[in-house]
């Protein structure tokens, strides 16, 4: 915690008011235009500003559990996630929409392996309600260590839903929204896209 307190302390000094960046903060107090909305996990391993270069009011985030997309709610109850979502692309005009999985990941894992969760309910509620419509049936010996395959085949069952929100209907049939599915390896770095035109669960090299 210290590190982070230390630097949260100087980088108003070190970053903000050094001469090469002081321009580009300055302008952000006039809003923001960010052009992609990335969703990604919440996993401490994954940091989306680091793995796409992305500055300041370049990216606009929602970050979730095995970065799930839940279910539009139709029964009027609002949602963060739903929140989030609807003001990226109707409010803010983002142009398009990454959802980015990652290897290893403890949720879509947890899944596939039918981990017990009965410790954590409000997690297993949650996974309950996203993964498993979307999680490959295997046996537990046949999941590789990094679950890449599952993770790959959720990232991409995330933009089915996400066409389902009348927001993002909107966007796609008036032809100025993208939707993207990546695949990220903590480990090597390495980024992957969802190639459709491939195969259904065809990634390969960004």
């Amino acid at each position: 915690m210290k590190s982070l307190i230390d630097n949260a302390r100087s980088f108003a000094v070190t970053h903000v008011a050094d001469p090469q960046h002081i321009k580009a903060f300055r302008a952000l107090e006039a809003g923001q235009s960010p052009e992609v909305l990335f969703i990604s996990c919440s996993d401490s391993r994954v940091v989306p500003a680091l793995i796409t270069g992305a500055r300041p009011g370049e990216l606009f985030e929602l970050r979730t559990a095995g970065n799930v997309v839940p279910l539009y709610p139709d029964d009027n109850r609002p949602t963060g996630e739903a929140a989030t979502i609807e003001y990226a692309v109707r409010v803010l005009g983002v142009r398009d929409i990454v959802v980015c999985g990652h290897s290893h990941c403890g949720a879509v894992g947890a899944v596939v392996r039918s981990d017990d969760l009965s410790a954590v309910p409000a997690v297993r509620g949650w996974l309950e309600e996203a993964v498993p419509r979307h999680a490959p049936v295997r046996s537990v010996t046949e999941v590789s260590p990094d679950v890449a395959e599952a993770v790959q085949a959720h990232a991409v069952a995330q933009l089915e839903t996400l066409r389902s929100y009348p927001c993002v209907k909107e966007r796609l049939e008036e032809g100025i929204l993208g939707l993207h599915a990546w695949y990220y390896e903590v480990h090597t770095g390495a980024v992957s896209v969802h190639r459709p035109e491939e195969g259904h669960l065809s990634f390969g090299p960004l």
